[in-house]
Order: C-alpha cells, then sequence, then structure tokens
C-alpha cells in the first residue's frame, strides 16, 4: 500500500518543475499550463465512483492493479513530444493514481482494523514524501537531461509498485459477486443523501484546490520576487517535506481533547496566514523559507485530516470506500477549477495579489467546514 501510495503525487508534483521545458518543446502557452495540473483532478472527479463500483465486483487488490496498468502506460506516453500524447497520457494517469486515492484508505480500515491510524499515517507518509522528493529530483534531472528521459527515470517507481502489487491478486474477491456475499454487506443510508457527506467532500474539495494551486503556481509567484527557479523549486520540495511529520500528528491528535481544534489552528496559519505573506515585495531567503515551512505544515494538516474523516467517520470499509469515492469525485471536481482558474484570474488582472486574497478567502472556509465536520457525529448506518 506505501508503493502504491508513493505513486499517487509522483506524477503530479514532477510536473512544475518540467513546465518550462514542456512549454518549449510542445509551444504550450503559459495560460494552459494550469491544465496538465487540472485534468488528472477533473480525471478523478469522473472516475471516482466508477472505481467504487468496479471494486465491489473485481474486489480492491484487483482494481487497483487493473488501473494502475493505465498510469503506467499515461507515465510514459507522456515521454513522446507531442500535446495529444501529453493530453491522453496525463488523463490515463489520472485514472491509475485515482484508483489508489479512492481504494487505499479502504484496504486500510479493511486489512487494519485495529490500527487504522498506523495505516492511515504510512499511507500518507509515502505520498507526501515521494511527492517531494520527485519535486526535487524533477528539477534536478531537467537542468542535467532532456524531458523525456527525466519522466522516464521517474516512472520506474510505478514499475516496481505494481510489480510489489502483483501477489495481492491471489487473495480472493472481496466483491459481494453473489447473494450470500451480499448478505454480509453492512447496509447503510447512501453518503450522497447525508449532509456530512457534503460536509467531508467539500473540506477535501477546498484542502485540494488550495493545495495544488500551491504546487502550481507558487514558483511563479515568488519569481515575481525576484526569486531563481532552482530556488523556487527547492522552496516548494521542503514546503511538502515539511507536512510529513503531520503524517503521524494529525492521527495521535484527532481523538485528542482540544486535539482537531489545535489541527485547525496549524491549517490556518499555514494556509490563511502565510500565503498573504507573498504580497510582502520580499526575495529574502531565510524569509521565504519560514513561509513555506508554515504553509507545508497547514498542507500536511489538511490532507491527513481529510483522510481521517474518510475512516473515522465511518463504521466499515464499505462505507469508507464510498465516502472516499464522493469526496474525491465531487471534491475533485471543485480543486480541478484552481489552477485554471487562478492562472486566468492572474491573466486578466496582471497580478498575482487577486490570486493571493482568493487563496486566503478559500482557506478560510477550509477551516470552517473542518470545524462543522468535526463537531457532527458519524454517518449514518
Amino acid at each position: 500500500m506505501m508503493l502504491i501510495a508513493a505513486n499517487l503525487r509522483l506524477p503530479i508534483t514532477i510536473i512544475p518543475p518540467l513546465l518550462p521545458s514542456i512549454e518549449k518543446s510542445l509551444n504550450l502557452p503559459s495560460s494552459m499550463a494550469g491544465l496538465i495540473t487540472s485534468i488528472p483532478l477533473v480525471t478523478f472527479a469522473i472516475f471516482s465512483p466508477i472505481i467504487v463500483k468496479l471494486a465491489q465486483r473485481w474486489g480492491n487488490e484487483r482494481t487497483v492493479f487493473s488501473l494502475f496498468l493505465l498510469l503506467i502506460i499515461g507515465t510514459y506516453l507522456r515521454i513522446i513530444p507531442t500535446l495529444p500524447a501529453l493530453l491522453l497520457g496525463t488523463f490515463l494517469v489520472g485514472i491509475g493514481i485515482d484508483s489508489g486515492n479512492v481504494l487505499v484508505p479502504a484496504l486500510i480500515k479493511e486489512h487494519m482494523p485495529y490500527k487504522i491510524r498506523l495505516g492511515t499515517s504510512l499511507y500518507t507518509l509515502s505520498m507526501l514524501l515521494v511527492g517531494a522528493i520527485g519535486t526535487a529530483v524533477s528539477g534536478i534531472l531537467i537542468s542535467r537531461t532532456s524531458l523525456a528521459t527525466t519522466q522516464a527515470y521517474l516512472g520506474v517507481i510505478s514499475i516496481i509498485a505494481i510489480v510489489v502489487w502483483f501477489p495481492n491478486l491471489r487473495r480472493k474477491r472481496q466483491a459481494p459477486l453473489t447473494a450470500e456475499q451480499r448478505s454480509h454487506i453492512p447496509h447503510y443510508q447512501s453518503v450522497w443523501h447525508q449532509s456530512l457527506g457534503w460536509l467531508i467532500t467539500l473540506f477535501f474539495g477546498l484542502q485540494s484546490l488550495v493545495y495544488y494551486a500551491i504546487i502550481t503556481w507558487m514558483p511563479a509567484i515568488l519569481a515575481t520576487h525576484g526569486v531563481n527557479t532552482i530556488t523556487a523549486s527547492n522552496l516548494l520540495t521542503l514546503l511538502q517535506l515539511s507536512g510529513l511529520p503531520l503524517s503521524f500528528m494529525v492521527p495521535l491528535l484527532f481523538n485528542k481533547r482540544h486535539g482537531v481544534t489545535i489541527l485547525l489552528s496549524i491549517m490556518t496559519l499555514g494556509y490563511v496566514v502565510a500565503p498573504l505573506t507573498w504580497l510582502i515585495d520580499t526575495h529574502s531567503v531565510p524569509f521565504l523559507t519560514l513561509v513555506a515551512l508554515v504553509t507545508g505544515l497547514g498542507s500536511g494538516v489538511a490532507f491527513n485530516l481529510a483522510i481521517m474523516f474518510f475512516t473515522e467517520k465511518t463504521t466499515n470499509p464499505y462505507q469508507t470506500a464510498a465516502i472516499s469515492g464522493m469526496a474525491q469525485s465531487a471534491g475533485y471536481l471543485l480543486a480541478a477549477v484552481g489552477p485554471i482558474l487562478f492562472g486566468y484570474l492572474q491573466q486578466f488582472s496582471g497580478s498575482w495579489v487577486p490570486v493571493i486574497w482568493l487563496l486566503a478567502i478559500l482557506s478560510a472556509a477550509l477551516t470552517t467546514t473542518g470545524m462543522i465536520v468535526q463537531h457532527h457525529g458519524m454517518i449514518n448506518n
């Protein structure tokens, strides 16, 4: 599960350092750069409910394996230096990523029912760590080799993951294919018909929107302060790495008294306050390093808290998969708007100032939603 998780952000987080080379090789307008990030998010929105249905038919392990093959195909399809290959490859990568996004939380609840927090921590740690390292490595590789070679090297980890996952196919399918199997599935109200389901979806969507907008445009924002590309790439990597300790802190504090309140305060500091400092005209590396660290803490809280809501607000693995599919469908549809919207807002206004203020407002809405979810009960059976 950790190796699968390692590939759930990597194909997206490697893109920002590669954007100048992609734009140059494909004559791609800068205004379309956000599309490369948005395509997987739209894919998540479309395929998440479908993946839940496929898992009920094929079983979680087989579904992850089958769709992860599409990720590998898409990764190497993007090497072809044409715009159709880039777009189709990114679309296939999105389907593969989504299989892990939706089903790994359900696999954790199914196979580690008494160690959900540990499983969740390892899952998010692997995802965030490899995603952060990928940003740094892609920046180094692209300065020393070609765009195609860089993407080929970074795709190797997906091949390793699918090879290691292969023995899981020997497991019996958990899918309810027979009447007897169906009788063992707990009956529960559809999460689509419950207010808490929509609140968790809104929280997930807002945290994704803010995160991917920052990942996509932070280097461009820093460039307006005179920060060079390598420094900006390093700061983006630092931002992702600083969120890693939260993979363990969030599960640890989740059920503690005032624990979630503390976590939401950290998230507010990282996602509302820290980005507003980009309005200050400075290229001080120590100052920007501190901002990146604090922003990373906010991102770590936001993502891990969303995953905890999937597992801690549900009562069984089927319900966990259902809320995960719902949140990552409607939620990512909201998130997909971010990179493109912010890109065009900057192009229209000629400034990053309105983008930064909009980012802060959406982050404040994220905090408010988190507070409401936490004070709500469990999802109904």
